[in-house]
């Protein structure tokens, strides 16, 4: 009666405490994928086709088509994931919810034994597996968290991937090729696309490690440099294939 009192005592303290947790994980980590390839992907073949001495229209329309196709590719990949996730939580609640009607104690000892698993004993966990077999909905909400680690998604996840990966490959893939908008050279282009999507490679990485919790200088080295070697490849690999003049 004393630990009950004491619980109640305490709600109000959890209504004027409020923790600031970061909840937007799997919009960031969408972010993240359609800019990371947005800038790489675009930049290493522009750089490939500046290397094999194309014209700046000829490596803006190809990179314009790139962006266009690689930002439905991704975006539809999200999509797929998403809805795969979605589709196999759906499958598990179905299972879960007919098994605590079929082998109602065998679900009741799996609870015990989660429950066991964070120190608790028999005698605190006992009223809790009481409870939850009372609550079916509830049980089942525990089990598909606590047993199988699986999080509800949301209903309009799928959609919203879709769209938040496609945009930001979009908003990505267009940064090295803005040069190519204002030089009609390309090997002018090239090194103004390189100075340009380096820095956005060190900003963009700075801002992934930041909100991933990784160290923000790390992060925008090592991005930038992934860029860089993509992109140098690519160059090289044009230049080396390139037919001599005669």
């Amino acid at each position: 009666m004393a630990d009950l009192d004491r619980t109640r005592n305490q709600l109000p303290l959890l209504q004027q405490h409020k923790e600031k947790h970061f909840t937007a994980g799997e919009i960031v980590r969408d972010i993240i994928i359609g800019v990371s390839d947005g800038l790489t992907v675009p930049f290493a073949l522009a750089a490939g086709l500046s290397g094999a001495n194309a014209s700046s229209s000829i490596v803006l329309t190809a990179g314009i088509a790139e962006v266009a196709a690689g930002a439905i590719s991704m975006g539809l990949g999200g999509y797929l994931a998403a809805k795969s996730e979605a589709d196999q939580y759906k499958k598990e609640l179905r299972r879960e919810e007919e098994e605590i009607v079929l082998v109602p104690d065998t679900e009741a000892a799996e609870v015990a034994d989660i429950l066991a698993q964070y120190g608790i004993e028999p005698h605190e966990y006992g009223p809790v597996v009481n409870s939850l077999r009372k609550n079916p909905k509830a049980w089942v909400d525990f089990m598909m968290r606590f047993e199988l680690g699986l999080e509800k998604p949301e209903p309009k996840r799928a959609i919203q991937s879709a769209l938040t990966i496609a945009i930001s490959y979009i908003l990505g893939g267009l940064v090295p090729l803005i040069p190519y908008m204002f030089f009609p050279k390309a090997s002018e282009a090239v090194v103004a696309s390189v100075a340009l999507t380096l820095v956005a490679l060190l900003v963009f990485g700075y801002a992934k490690g930041y909100f991933t919790g990784n160290r923000p200088v790390t992060s925008a080295i090592q991005t930038a440099l992934i860029g860089a070697i993509a992109s140098s490849a690519a160059f090289g690999m044009a230049k080396a294939v390139q037919p001599r003049q005669p």
